[in-house]
């Protein structure tokens, strides 16, 4: 089966195509070290290539032989509206690429299965002022996970999806909600993906979690990536780090690769620099 391109360009080029469709990625590290740019860039680049081939291909280039580009990009968001996905891409890329791709990227805000159970007065994430009709419990306020696995049934087969960010269920562990059930949820999106033959990448505050939780995040996933800060001299750099992905790392280690030095410029997030072993 071909694969689905990340959207970050030389790391597809290196990997001649990208990932192996039905791909679950856990995307983590340290804050500003280019996790959330990497989905950034991977959603904007992936929609970009379905409204502006030219624009696609002058910060891109060519999809490599091999590979294919997913037919819808999906954006799932626990606590923010689209408004801010499209501002903070507008942080990330240059404005020319956000305004042709955001309207391509199919964005689902579940902040009110998200909230509903919370102290956070409901016009805070309804974005209006509530009635009594709000207070009700009515409507479409499911269990976030449910909320959240019906639209994966519905909309992931084959597509490019962006889970930002499975740390966020964390606020929400009490009596319906346990720690458990989020590795348990990636074990069961990586069995349902092998099947939507689609790309899901998941991304993770590092921060939030201890390295025995986060252990079990990765050991679920088909694939973990890493992003740290490295100082060398008078110089900080962006460091990304494959930790494993079966069916991609393996193609890494034939070239001796073991790091990515990383940047981040108009065209999004990039590799910059390649580290082989000496």
């Amino acid at each position: 089966m071909e694969d689905i391109p990340f959207g970050i360009s030389r790391l597809d080029s290196l990997l001649e195509g990208g990932a192996p469709p039905g791909s679950v990625v856990l995307l983590s590290g340290e804050a500003g070290a280019g996790a959330r740019e990497f989905v950034y860039t991977s959603a904007a680049m992936n929609a970009l290539a379905k409204t502006d081939s030219e624009l696609f291909d002058l910060h891109y280039g060519e999809v490599p032989e091999g590979s294919r580009l997913p037919p819808e990009v999906h954006y799932i968001s626990f606590t923010s509206a689209k408004s801010t996905l499209e501002q903070e891409l507008r942080y990330t890329l240059s404005d020319d690429i956000v305004d042709a791709a955001i309207d391509n990227i199919r964005y689902q805000d579940l902040s009110v299965e998200y909230f509903q159970s919370s102290r956070i007065p409901q016009d805070w994430y309804l974005g209006r002022t509530t009635d009594l009709s709000d207070l009700s419990g009515g409507g479409n306020r499911q269990k976030v996970l449910s909320a959240l696995g019906d639209y994966l049934t519905e909309h992931a087969s084959g597509n490019l999806i962006v889970f930002d960010a499975i740390t966020d269920l964390l606020s929400a562990i009490g009596d319906d909600l346990e720690w458990q059930d989020i590795p348990m949820l990636i074990r069961g999106l990586k069995r349902a993906a092998a099947q939507w033959g689609g790309l899901i990448l998941v991304l993770a505050s590092e921060e939030t979690l201890t390295p025995t939780r986060r252990g079990q995040l990765s050991d679920a996933a088909s694939g973990t990536i890493d992003f740290s800060w490295e100082t060398g001299g008078s110089k900080r750099a962006r460091v990304m780090v494959v930790k494993q992905f079966r069916g991609v790392l393996s193609r890494l280690e034939q070239e001796d690769i073991v790091q990515f030095e990383s940047e981040i410029h108009e065209g999004g997030y990039d590799l910059s620099n390649v580290r082989k072993i000496r």
